[in-house]
C-alpha cells in the first residue's frame, strides 16, 4: 500500500482529492492538511512515501514544505500540485527536490498515476509540462544553454541517450524498450547521470537534457 499525505488549504478541493487518492485499492491517505508546517509534521509523524503538495499556502507555503521534507526525508517524494503550468514556485520547487508536477484538474487516472510514478522513480515532466516551465523559467533554470550543453557533454554515449530519452517522458521500461538495454542498466546510468550533471532527481534530469535542446 502507498501511503499518501494530501496538503492544500482549500478545503473542498483537498477533500475531492482524498477522495480520490483512497479510491485507487493501491493507495491510502494517512494524512491530510491545510498548510505547509503541518505538512511537514504529518510527514515527520506517518513517514509516506508520497506528499501532494499545494505550493501557495498560509503559514508555511509549498516551498519551505519541500525543502524540510526533502531534506528531512528524501524518501518521500514530494508532488506539486497546482493550478497553471507557469507557477512561479515551481521552478523553485523543483530545484529544492520535488520529484513530479500534478496539475489540479488532472484525472483521477492521471493521480493515480502520478502517484505510483513518483514511488518507482518515474516521476517526471511532459513534455508539454516542461515547455512551459521552461518558458516561465528563461535561462534561469540551470543556467545557461551553454552551460547545460557542457554538462550534458561530460556524459558517456549511452549515458546521454538515456537522457535525452528521459527528457521525452519516456519510463525506465519505455527506455530500456528503445535503447535495447535491462530496465537495471537504464537505472545504473541514470544514477551515473545524474551524478556527472550535479541533479538531485529525474526531473532536474529532464529539464537540463530539454533545456540543452532548445536554441
Amino acid at each position: 500500500m502507498i501511503r499518501v499525505v494530501v496538503v492544500d488549504d482549500e478545503t473542498l478541493l483537498r477533500a475531492g482529492i482524498v477522495r480520490l487518492v483512497d479510491a485507487a485499492p493501491d493507495l491510502e491517505v494517512v494524512g491530510q492538511a491545510g498548510d505547509g508546517a503541518e505538512a511537514v509534521r504529518l510527514v515527520r509523524a506517518h513517514v509516506p512515501e508520497v506528499l501532494l503538495l499545494d505550493m501557495q499556502m498560509p503559514v508555511m507555503d509549498g516551498l519551505d514544505a519541500t525543502i524540510t521534507v526533502h531534506r528531512e526525508h528524501p524518501g518521500t517524494a514530494v508532488v506539486v500540485l497546482t493550478s497553471h503550468l507557469t507557477d512561479d514556485y515551481v521552478l523553485p520547487a523543483l530545484r529544492a527536490g520535488a520529484t513530479g508536477y500534478l496539475l489540479k484538474d488532472s484525472s483521477p487516472e492521471e493521480l493515480h498515476h502520478g502517484i505510483r510514478a513518483a514511488v518507482a522513480g518515474d516521476a517526471i515532466l511532459s513534455p508539454a509540462v516542461a515547455h512551459h516551465l521552461l518558458a516561465a523559467a528563461g535561462d534561469d533554470l540551470s543556467g545557461s544553454r551553454a552551460e547545460a550543453r557542457s554538462r550534458l557533454a561530460r556524459l558517456a554515449p549511452q549515458e546521454r541517450e538515456v537522457v535525452q530519452a528521459l527528457a521525452e517522458g519516456l519510463s525506465n521500461a519505455a527506455i530500456a524498450a528503445r535503447l535495447f538495454l535491462a530496465e537495471s542498466t537504464v537505472k545504473a546510468y541514470l544514477a551515473s547521470a545524474m551524478g556527472k550533471l550535479g541533479t538531485t532527481n529525474r526531473t532536474q534530469t529532464a529539464i537540463l537534457a530539454h533545456e540543452a535542446a532548445h536554441p
